[in-house]
């Protein structure tokens, strides 16, 4: 596959509940590592978040998301991703489809020695 590209993925992560450091009810959803991000490769790590509203602070909470989930599962990946990118989601939504009636976060991270780097997304 060219360099930038992605390798074509979809696996879904279980719904496993994910520890984060506010205690919230945080659920993976799935990995996205198909869809190019602004920096090249990329994967997204996709989560549900029960009663999710915006306005509500959780910069610490994917951190961690990118951090202690995100970054380990990163490894082995083909290509190697440039970016990581945590979205949280009221409920599951189809990957690129629209639905403005559930609230969803997104952050954009870059990774250097094992930790995840915030950029404006």
């Amino acid at each position: 596959m060219a360099a930038g590209g992605c390798e074509e993925d979809k696996k879904d992560a279980g719904g496993e509940v994910v520890a984060v450091p506010s205690g919230r009810e945080v659920r993976a959803l799935d990995v996205i590592t198909n869809a190019r991000g602004t920096e090249g490769a990329a994967a997204r790590f996709r989560f549900v978040v029960p009663g999710l509203k915006s306005g509500d602070d959780w910069v610490d909470d994917m951190q961690a998301l990118c951090d202690g989930y995100a970054v380990p599962r990163t490894e082995g990946m083909v290509p190697a991703p440039q970016q990581i990118i945590i979205s949280l989601s009221a409920s599951p939504v189809p990957f690129g489809e629209a639905a403005p009636d559930v609230v969803q976060l997104f952050e954009s991270y870059s990774f250097k020695d094992g930790s995840c780097i915030w950029e404006v997304f």
